[in-house]
């Protein structure tokens, strides 16, 4: 950036300079032409003709006009009268066309205005001026324009070192953030700066590092919580294989049955827990009947529930309204309460479903001890594993707008909440 701003200031102040200069140079050139001129055809109009055919060698000069000019008289001819100058003038020589002329000679800067005498052109008056003194004052202009030019520079690379030092300094915070990012560092800052484009990248990085925490976590929160939902499914499975092969007088077709509507249910489970990690919601969704969701599920259930010696009622009134939220995410949920109370609880479990105007409520309940006093069922405990599928099945019912509540802890019942569409 230092160079390119330098280099730009000089390319500039080259193009703007150039021709200055030279227009310069022109400018003094007519100007001091001009000044001869006035004065050459003051003196032809003011001196005597005694003063031109005397031969007198220094001419005397009306008063203001400057002594350092070399005035001579010539004739028509260009030969010199009287007074100062070369022998012979062509330019004087020129003026007898009764016009004023100008031009170089002998590194002279000349003017020779026509002199008539009696109404007839009697010669010419030479008026000249060393060109050094022309030229010494276009280096003087050169030479501060030189010296201008110099400070315009210098002032565009002090401001080229403060801009880059200003736009160096969060574009390598920007950088270190991104190194962070990649390290796998989720919590990354970006400095604020008065650089509004670095600001809006920083946050557009904050963002994004958010998101990636976010489907991270969503991730390794699928992983805890899919190993808990799937090991009883799978266990149980496991189980009635086993128990089907080591007994001799078992139901071997029907414990295959038994095998592979478990296996079905497992890759719902997983279909149902994969699309809801990777972000499903009840945004856009139609809605669903709840009611006939859980009586599929009941009647599911009931054959295993059967073999345990428990039983299932399910309660759903005649009418209910569509339920907004994801039908995955609502199945997952009484997954979870009814391998619960399978789990956990005793003797019959009972599902009834009741339409609340503005909701569906869905409870479950059974007729075991319940929960102890003071102990949050919803909470996460590490270590044993308990407590990851109401966990679970909190976190999803919030997700869909609803709700997931403990009403009663002994007997338990729990109640799921979700909003009409």
């Amino acid at each position: 950036m230092l160079g390119a701003i330098v280099g730009v200031a000089t390319l500039s102040v080259a193009l703007f300079a150039i021709p200055l200069a030279i227009s310069m140079e022109r400018l003094y050139h007519d100007d001091m032409a001009a000044s001869l001129d006035r004065n050459a055809t003051w003196i032809a109009a003011v001196a005597h003709e005694d003063v031109v055919r005397g031969g007198v060698v220094r001419v005397p000069l009306p008063r203001g006009v400057p002594s350092t000019l070399t005035v001579g008289f010539f004739a028509t001819g260009g030969a010199k009268l009287s007074g100062e100058g070369p022998a012979t003038s062509r330019i004087a020589a020129d003026a007898r066309d009764g016009h004023v002329h100008e031009g170089f000679e002998h590194d002279f800067l000349v003017v020779a205005a026509p002199f008539p005498s009696d109404k007839k052109l009697a010669g010419s008056v030479r008026v000249a001026v060393p060109y050094g003194v022309v030229r010494d004052r276009l280096y003087r202009a050169w030479l501060a324009m030189a010296g201008l030019a110099v400070v315009v520079i210098g002032l565009a690379a002090v401001f080229a070192l403060r801009q880059s030092a200003r736009l160096s300094a969060p574009l390598e915070h920007l950088t270190k953030s991104a190194q962070a990012l990649g390290s796998g560092d989720f919590s990354i800052r970006a400095p604020r700066s008065d650089v509004r484009e670095a600001d809006a990248a920083g946050l557009a990085l904050e963002a994004t590092a958010r998101r990636l925490g976010d489907v991270l976590d969503r991730e390794r929160a699928f992983s805890v919580d899919v190993s808990h939902q799937l090991r009883t499914q799978l266990t149980g499975m496991l189980l009635g294989l086993e128990s089907a092969l080591h007994r001799h007088d078992a139901d071997l077709s029907g414990a295959i049955r038994t095998a592979v509507e478990r296996g079905e249910r497992l890759q719902t489970t997983i279909e149902d827990l994969v699309r809801l990690t990777r972000g499903g919601h009840s945004s856009g969704l139609e809605p669903f009947d709840v009611g006939a969701l859980v009586e599929e599920i009941g009647a599911d259930r009931r054959a295993a529930l059967a073999e345990a010696g428990r039983g299932l009622t399910v309660s759903v009134p005649d009418e209910l309204p569509g339920v907004a939220a994801s039908l995955a995410a609502v199945r997952q949920i009484l997954h979870v309460l009814l391998d619960n109370a399978a789990i956990h609880g005793r003797g019959e479990i009972a599902v009834q479903v009741s339409d609340l105007g503005d909701g569906v409520a869905v409870e479950v309940s059974d007729q075991g001890p319940g929960v102890p006093e003071g102990t949050d069922v919803f909470a996460r405990r590490a270590g044993d594993g308990h407590g990851i599928g109401l966990a679970l099945a909190r976190s999803l019912a919030e997700a869909e707008g609803g709700r997931l509540i403990l009403r009663r802890a002994c007997p338990p019942v729990f109640s799921l909440l979700l909003p009409a569409r």
